[in-house]
């Protein structure tokens, strides 16, 4: 297999519903969709949202390191199975754009970029040998402790702050349709988390696993505060409660907190992990396919966390289409002990899915596993271009076609 061209393109997809949380409000999102076009004609695809306040991107920035970046020299030539495509993709290097030198980055920046172009090469390579995207999780050595072959994964709902008839009709679905778990967004300005997380476990009912979710809008000196009336109503976990910056005060708050602290904006990367560990901020990592960098990238964190004790999510961003979707149900179903699971929300939340196949959960948060080859759906190039912002293409192996 050879790599004929990558083509890049900037989406901005339209969102059924306004969503609000501490960090952002949103009616639409910016996308990066990567397609990989193989000597055969054989397509991959993939996809990353990159968010500024996470890991410092934007999609002017996405398009800007890729420009950048020498993908000849490191996508070209033969690739020798999936084996040979994870080392290729585990050694890629984007351009830093060290031009900017106002600018102090993370090293998580670039991480949507990455996931958008691993994902594309992924995808093709597993569908010209007929193996679902899923099989990749066997090929990564370090998974060996937590893989799984499951015939199904269990989606989550999440309540963000709207009108209170919207939070009882929710908590009604969830209830008559039996949804196991639910996300509540805390910390919106002009909101009383109070009353909204009472509202939302008086319709929830009491058996429902409530997690909060605060998007940094707490410093460590206010947090026992703020959570202190929210813990009586039973949740289970608090993401991310306070900035990044501040996030080395948890490990004190770890102690005096019943409750378990997840890390989002502040786990995105290995690094980030490790540090966590080494520091004892959190019992749970928030993982995300495109702030984490990718399948691989996020393979490995499950099993930094396995190793270390602690416990993880399969998180999704607002606005991912079916074609993230669709790699976070091959993850979730090759994976084991993920707490809580969240994403396939497309019929729901994006106007255009770009995927033909409709991959949103059903009753319960259930769906099946994806086992066609690569990751089991079809891109409806069609509804790209009813969203396209920008195109790049590259030619990767020139004289292929």
């Amino acid at each position: 297999m050879r790599i004929a061209e990558l083509t890049a393109w900037h989406v901005r997809i339209p969102l059924k519903r306004t969503v609000r949380h501490a960090s952002r409000t949103r009616r639409d999102t910016d996308s990066l969709v990567v397609r990989c076009r193989l000597e055969d004609g054989s397509e991959g695809w993939g996809e990353g949202l990159p968010r500024e306040y996470v890991t410092g991107e934007t999609i002017e920035t996405a398009i800007a390191q890729l420009d950048a970046t020498d993908l000849v020299d490191q996508l070209s030539g033969q690739i020798d199975g999936i084996d040979d495509a994870i080392r290729r993709l585990s050694d890629l290097t984007l351009s830093g754009l060290s031009g900017d030198t106002q600018t102090v980055r993370r090293d998580c920046f670039g991480n949507a970029t990455r996931c958008a172009v691993e994902m594309s090469v992924l995808d093709a390579v597993t569908r010209v040998c007929e193996v679902p995207f899923s099989r990749i999780t066997a090929h990564v050595a370090e998974t060996m402790d937590i893989r799984q072959e499951a015939s199904r994964a269990r989606y989550s709902l999440v309540f963000t702050p709207t009108r209170r008839w919207k939070v009882r009709v929710r908590g009604g679905l969830l209830r008559l349709f039996r949804f196991h778990q639910a996300k509540v967004k805390v910390g919106v300005d002009g909101v009383d988390d109070t009353a909204f997380l009472g509202l939302v476990r008086r319709w929830a009912g009491p058996k429902t696993d409530l997690r909060l979710d605060a998007n940094e809008a707490w410093t460590c000196d206010e947090l026992a505060e703020r959570l202190a009336p929210l813990l009586r109503f039973g949740v289970t976990s608090v993401e991310q409660p306070v900035p990044h910056a501040q996030v080395d005060g948890l490990s004190r708050l770890r102690g005096e907190l019943d409750v378990l602290f997840m890390l989002d904006e502040s786990l995105c990367s290995l690094s980030d992990a490790r540090r966590a560990i080494e520091r004892s901020t959190c019992d749970l990592f928030n993982i995300r396919l495109s702030k984490c960098g990718g399948f691989l990238d996020s393979l490995r964190l499950a099993v930094l966390a396995h190793q270390s004790g602690l416990g993880y999510q399969l998180g999704c961003q607002v606005g991912e289409t079916g074609i993230l979707s669709a790699a976070g149900r091959h993850f979730a179903t090759s994976i084991s002990g993920i707490r809580y699971l969240e994403g396939s929300f497309d019929r729901f939340l994006v106007r255009e899915p770009l995927t033909v196949e409709d991959l949103t959960f059903g009753r319960g948060g259930y769906a099946p596993a994806l086992t066609g080859p690569g990751l089991g759906v079809h891109v409806d190039l069609q509804a790209i271009q009813r969203v396209e912002v920008l195109r790049r293409n590259w030619v990767i192996n020139p004289g292929v076609t």
